[in-house]
């Protein structure tokens, strides 16, 4: 790479030290002039998206994420998250057996759990839950639930002090089965603890939705709106980070300027001056509009390590489709993995350094060091990390991988809050390039309906065991002799489970065993009834 190519593909802020080198990618300058008309078209959709026009057409809704953030601290919403977690944090507002709160739950699955679970890793750090009262200001510590495994909630109840501990449920359409799952188990840990949920929970949700309804007719503590015009993959500046970031003390206010200063960066018309509109058009080319290329995320920073999960579902998500605007089959995409540096060089450098040649990776560097630790009497901890990152990607380079390279002047509010709209509008522009509505999500729509089918097989089955009397047989066997509109690998699934937790669920009609028949080959099932 000469000083002249890295000069025309670095886009440097000199306010924030922002900076973006994408002059390691493999483009030409033919190659970025061809897309001119594509990224005009490009540009012209994205005004759109702000000028409020209809841009999930599949699901009939403008997109307002760009310019909600930008009003939002004038919000009389802004004003009553402040409130309630300033209340919950002086003890104005207590449990329900007047106890100060000290731990916070946030149940939410997706864009409602990943972007507050980023913003408290990379400002709070991870220690933060351990650090006593006072050191926490008198915020909460923050605790997750994300998925539907009853080991995440044992985990999480074997901790808490329930009579001190909130309970936050996000969910835009107030009807996501995982998180009603995490609900519902505690409401009924909290009831037999003898304590009174309603107390303990507040919620982040639609207006008129089925949580809105349930916390409203509970008489919750608290109720929180969100817009239907923004999706849970592009919410972490709205209400659903906010209120999660107020409980545990950081500066939303802060992270939002920080979002907003990126937004005004990136509403440049040309493409090769605005760090969204070239990021994004270093992916179409690499990937030859066709996402052929991985994308790898590598932060040089230990507070950043969930950045790659969040951009995973914020870019594959959005961009991962099947059909484009037009209704073509296009399969369009872009896969997303990463680590964080230097630890990756012990992980998966080896593969990218000398396998195979299908990514790009993209070095996010953090300049200001958290702490001055010397190693000798001229090098720092710092300079190590800053030497491994250059000696990688030079080693990359060296090999023409391919690579982009970003810097930010520290991890704060204000620089998270950057990188976040930065990708945030590089993936709706990358959209607008490939013809992909990037605000919906039919893949997720279509395994949730496939999983209720199962759920419901689940009840059909355990009904039908109930009623069948003593038997012994495999899954095939059982699936003829119930007379099940199902294949027997589902109910053979289904068995796994009831025969694993026979003695946790104490089935009311009946009890179920297993053993491994070696001639057969296959499990047999033992049915007794009660």
């Amino acid at each position: 790479m000469n000083d002249e190519r890295i000069g025309k593909y670095t886009v440097v802020d000199g306010t924030t030290s922002f900076s973006m080198n994408v002059s390691g990618m493999d483009f030409s300058e033919a190659d970025i002039d061809s897309l001119t008309e594509r990224c005009e078209r490009a540009h012209e959709e994205m005004l759109k998206i702000e000028a409020g026009d209809i841009k999930n057409p599949d699901e009939n809704r403008k997109v307002t994420h760009f310019t909600d953030r930008s009003v939002y601290p004038g919000t009389s919403l802004y004003s009553d998250v402040q409130e309630f977690a300033e209340k919950i944090r002086s003890g104005e507002i207590v449990s329900s057996n007047g106890k100060k709160f000290d731990y916070a739950v946030v149940n939410g699955i997706g864009g409602s759990a990943l972007g507050p679970q980023l913003l408290q890793y990379a400002i709070n750090g991870p220690y933060w839950n351990e650090l006593a009262e006072d050191k926490r200001r008198g915020f909460l510590r923050i605790y997750f639930l994300d998925n539907t495994d009853s080991s995440g909630v044992k985990d999480l109840l074997d901790l808490l002090e329930l009579d001190r501990t909130l309970v936050l449920t996000i969910s835009k359409s107030g009807g996501t089965q995982e998180t009603k799952n995490n609900m519902i188990a505690m409401e009924a840990a909290f009831t037999a603890a003898g304590l009174d949920f309603a107390r303990h929970a507040c919620a982040v949700t639609m207006n008129s939705s089925e949580l809105y309804r349930h916390a409203r007719s509970s008489n919750w503590l608290k109720d929180f709106e969100m817009a239907e015009s923004i999706g849970g993959r592009t919410s972490e500046t709205s209400v659903v980070g906010h209120l999660p970031a107020a409980l545990a003390g950081i500066n939303f206010k802060n992270f939002l300027n920080g979002a907003c200063h990126m937004d005004r960066l990136t509403r440049e018309p040309d493409c090769k001056l605005n760090p969204s509109y070239l990021l994004a058009s270093t992916w179409f080319m690499a990937g030859n509009g066709k996402g052929d290329r991985n994308m790898v995320i590598v932060p040089y920073s230990d507070r950043l390590i969930l950045l790659s999960r969040y951009l995973q579902q914020l870019v594959m998500e959005s961009l991962g489709k099947e059909k484009d605007l037009d209704g073509r089959t296009v399969h369009q995409g872009l896969n997303v993995f990463g680590n964080k540096g230097g630890t990756d060089a012990h992980a998966f450098i080896q593969q990218l350094n000398d396998g195979r040649d299908d990514f790009f990776v993209t070095f996010i560097e953090v300049l200001k060091d958290s702490k001055h630790i010397p190693i000798d009497a001229s090098v720092s901890m710092g300079d190590y990390l800053h030497g491994f990152l250059c000696g990688l990607s030079n080693a990359l380079l060296s090999k023409h991988r391919q690579v982009i390279q970003m810097a930010v002047r520290q991890i704060d509010e204000f620089n998270l809050g950057m990188i976040i709209a930065l990708y945030e509008r590089a993936v709706a522009f990358y959209a607008e390039l490939v013809n992909v509505n990037a605000f919906h999500q039919p893949g997720v729509q279509a395994y949730k309906l496939a999983s209720k089918g199962i759920i419901k097989l689940t009840k059909d089955l355990q009904d039908a065991l109930g009623a069948l009397g003593a038997y012994k047989g495999t899954a095939d066997d059982l699936t003829i002799k119930l007379k099940l509109k199902a294949d027997s690998g589902s109910v053979g699934g289904i068995l796994a489970k009831f025969a694993e937790n026979n003695a946790l669920r104490h089935f009311p009609a009946f009890s179920i065993s297993r053993s491994w028949d070696i001639g057969k080959k296959d499990w047999i099932y033992t049915i007794a009834p009660h």
